[in-house]
């Protein structure tokens, strides 16, 4: 059953607005609860970045496995019930009373992060065919906003003396009521019907898509390796100015997506990508030598402007080659996107503990301009559009 009202493509597009408000939010609560979760079960960098790890193998898994579900049980019930498994995660993340139990409360929280980042991708590409590039980084605004405010937000929380635990749980009160939307709601189906003899997973071996692949993974890694990490950099500073410099970060990367929302599509998607891939890049080193803390948190937040277009231009890049499977492409990306973040933020943990954070910091640096040649070279691939299966 679906209401009348959430027929709408106004409606779609808001619910996958608020599903990556969500999944934004959500994904900065470890980061900047980070002090008061190692405290609270006695534990290093090492096992926050082990949580990291875990998060990050169900968000890729869940990408992946969402898109190709939603080709095949559509896209409403994908979402839907992604959603009610990110608040399950959720709920358990803010009662166990074990730091086993927490790190297994990682699997629901990603596979369900997972699955809403590529289906509401793949929404956008089938709900604005002719303006990909502006519609993607519109609706990134939202993830933007949840990465800004959760900081932001939960820094005061706990510094006024509310336990972490309750902010994590106060998080399930969108998430369920988000799945019980996503449910009534008539989103585009995203089923794809296979011809005779093909087969849907040849998406991953399509030359620019693995390029793209290899490009949005690094960009991912190199982002969320600054993201994960950047409170615990400025740990010399109160807890609340360094909230509060990662919540600049996404405001810059708020501000970078509501400026390309405007300007995209007037522009090749390609060449933005990377222009922008390598002034995030090199302005991850100078914010690294920067003589002042002040100084070092405005080049942040420049770091997140230069970002924000990144993930939506690549995902439209994908859609414009790969028009007729959003859906798979969708995910194929934001699975792989994540892979970036299995491998190199949860690494940055026991890197802070042996040679220090601002060298793993510096990697992600040469992780962004590897992004940029990866784009370089889908570019010189674009003759190569070979339809998957």
């Amino acid at each position: 059953m679906t209401l009348p009202l959430l027929q709408r493509r106004s409606t779609a597009a808001v619910l996958g607005g608020l599903g990556f408000l969500l999944i934004g939010w959500t994904g900065l609560l470890v980061p900047s609860l980070i002090r008061s979760v190692e405290g609270g079960f006695g534990q290093t960098d090492a096992g926050i970045g082990l949580f990291y790890f875990i998060d990050a193998v169900a968000y890729v898994t869940g990408s992946l496995i969402g898109g190709y579900a939603t080709e095949r049980l559509g896209r409403r019930a994908v979402l839907s019930f992604a959603a009610a498994v990110v608040g399950v995660g959720l709920l358990a993340m803010g009662t166990v009373p074990s730091w086993s139990l927490f790190l297994l409360a990682a699997l629901p929280l990603g596979l369900g992060s997972g699955a809403i980042d590529g289906g509401v991708n793949g929404l956008y590409i089938d709900l604005y065919p002719t303006s990909r590039g502006q519609a993607l980084n519109r609706v990134h605004l939202f993830f933007s906003l949840g990465a800004l405010t959760s900081p932001l937000v939960v820094g005061r929380l706990v510094d006024a003396g509310v336990p972490w635990q309750a902010v994590i749980l106060g998080t399930t009160l969108v998430a369920f009521p988000l799945a019980i939307l996503l449910a009534l709601s008539g989103l585009p189906s995203g089923r794809h019907h296979r011809p005779d003899g093909g087969s849907s997973a040849s998406i991953g071996y399509a030359l620019p898509l693995i390029l793209l692949a290899v490009a949005i993974g690094c960009y991912v890694a190199s982002e969320i390796g600054v993201s994960s990490w950047l409170v615990r950099y400025l740990s010399a500073a109160p807890l609340s100015t360094a909230t509060a410099a990662l919540s600049l970060f996404w405001a810059g990367n708020l501000l970078g997506r509501l400026v390309s929302a405007r300007f995209a599509d007037r522009f090749d998607h390609l060449r933005l990508a990377i222009a922008s891939s390598l002034v995030a890049a090199s302005t991850i080193v100078v914010a690294l030598i920067a003589p002042s803390l002040e100084l070092s948190i405005a080049l942040f937040a420049v770091v997140g402007f230069a970002s924000g277009p990144i993930y939506p231009l690549i995902m439209a890049i994908g859609g414009d080659r790969f028009p007729d499977r959003s859906a798979a492409v969708s995910g194929f990306l934001a699975g792989t996107a994540v892979i970036g973040s299995i491998v190199y933020p949860p690494v940055m943990g026991f890197m802070s503990v042996t040679v220090g954070l601002t060298t793993a910091m510096l990697g992600s640096a040469l992780l962004g301009y590897v992004s940029a040649g990866a784009l370089v070279l889908s570019g010189r691939t674009e003759g190569d559009r070979t339809p998957p299966g």
